[in-house]
């Protein structure tokens, strides 16, 4: 049985060795960090099961690194710790995304039985984990991990954005996803960013993994809504919504 990874971003050493030292013994997997940027880095290549989250980072802070995180996975568990106990503190970080809320100092039994109680909440409603090795749509076989591809009897080395996109597709299988949380997932961008750079990506996927990239079956798009991914092909795409013109697909 495959223990729960939790990643812990704190930038205090003491509170850090801690954590990890309690929370391996009770059988987790823990990958530590001490910026909200390598934070980031990290749960775009990785699966996680929960994120434990210092407020008060160096660079770009808690609250910051929470709602990137709910850019591009709105369910993955945020325990938020911090040594400012002040009520706006604790809204600033609940209205950014996290899901529960634990300043410092904190009793280490009740820091273990809350993790315990987010990780068994989430597996009430979160998906299996993404496969990493031996993911399979149509005629494709993506490995995440090793960064590679075949399409029938035609193999690809894929780029690290291609891998971001790939996997925001696969997390979200079967959902809309807006153009602004692709965008945010693959390369952080701010959601109100203009560009055409993730429409020419999509392309470049439907050239490697659809049969007819002019008319695609897995990598669609949602006329004014964004992209879908389709790991079957026996569904149609919804409507777009009423009273909007019809737009032309982004080929």
């Amino acid at each position: 049985m495959n223990r729960p990874h939790i990643m812990l971003v704190e930038d205090e050493p003491h509170i850090a060795s801690g954590l990890i030292y309690n929370l391996e013994e009770e059988g987790y997997q823990v990958t530590h960090v001490v910026s909200g940027e390598a934070a980031l880095e990290i749960l775009w290549h990785e699966n996680c099961s929960m994120v434990v989250l210092d407020l008060m980072l160096p660079g770009i802070d808690g609250i910051e690194v929470c709602r990137r995180i709910r850019r591009f996975d709105p369910k993955l568990p945020i325990l938020m710790l911090t040594a400012r106990g002040e009520e706006r503190d604790r809204v600033a970080g609940l209205a950014a995304g996290a899901d529960d809320y634990l300043p410092k100092p904190f009793n280490l039994d009740e820091f273990l039985l809350r993790v315990k109680g987010m990780l068994r909440r989430s597996d009430w409603y979160r998906p299996q984990l993404l496969p990493e090795t031996d993911y399979r749509f149509g005629n494709n076989s993506i490995n995440l991990r090793e960064r590679t591809a075949k399409a029938g009897v035609t193999s690809y080395e894929l780029t690290d954005l291609e891998v971001k996109l790939l996997r925001a597709f696969f997390r979200r299988e079967g959902e809309i996803i807006p153009r602004s949380e692709l965008l945010a997932a693959a390369w952080g961008v701010a959601p109100d960013t203009e560009t055409r750079t993730l429409d020419n990506f999509v392309v470049r996927l439907r050239k490697y993994f659809e049969t007819d990239p002019a008319h695609p079956k897995h990598f669609r798009t949602v006329r004014g809504r964004g992209y879908r991914f389709v790991r079957q092909q026996d569904d149609e795409d919804p409507p777009a919504p009423a009273g909007q013109p019809p737009q032309l697909p982004l080929e």
